[in-house]
């Protein structure tokens, strides 16, 4: 949204996770905070695949061709999504920008363009439960949610033209996000 989409969809896998349901609702919600609604008014549930990415972008630009961002639940599907707008000729990040999430590295920097991406920061989650576990195996439990901070993580398929030709990375105005590889952003990662 700090790069001024307004037509986001969202692409994401089974309806049946929790994770992906938590990740399409949330969308809704931030997209809501800002008078905006999903392209079809409906998240796009499948798998956690490239293939589905693949299916689920053409799906969308056929039916809602003025689409101008895909927010995919997880980086595999956003791989995919860009490799179809990729293979049928649309800019990305001209017309279409796309957005992941995990910050797979494999995915992300192998994606044309490098993929912007969701860095749930994955090591401390781990290590963060890992402590849990151990606290209660030693009769110290400590119940409830705890979180982790989370970046967005800008790479090219997010970025702005400039009026005079060239890509530069968004600067966000008034959102969570920021720019720039590995500048954190508000969110929070739940362990």
């Amino acid at each position: 949204m700090a790069t001024g989409r307004t037509r986001i969809a969202h692409i994401t896998g089974p309806a049946h996770h929790t994770a992906a349901r938590d990740r399409a609702r949330h969308t809704i919600e931030v997209l809501g905070t800002s008078g905006l609604e999903l392209v079809g008014d409906r998240a796009h549930f499948g798998e956690w695949s490239e293939a589905w990415g693949r299916r689920a972008a053409e799906t969308i630009l056929r039916t809602a061709p003025d689409t101008d961002a895909l927010f995919c639940g997880n980086d595999q599907i956003a791989r995919g999504a860009a490799d179809t707008l990729r293979e049928i000729g649309v800019d990305t990040p001209g017309r279409v920008a796309v957005v992941g999430y995990d910050n797979w590295e494999t995915m992300v920097l192998a994606c044309r363009p490098p993929l912007t991406t969701i860095d749930t920061n994955l090591t401390e989650v781990g290590r963060q439960a890992a402590l849990r576990l151990l606290d209660a195996i030693g009769s110290r439990p400590e119940p409830g949610v705890h979180t982790v901070p989370c970046r967005l993580v800008v790479r090219e398929s997010t970025w702005v033209r400039r009026r005079h030709g060239g890509l530069r990375a968004a600067r966000a105005r008034g959102t969570a996000g920021h720019s720039g590889e590995g500048t954190p952003d508000s969110g929070r990662a739940v362990l």
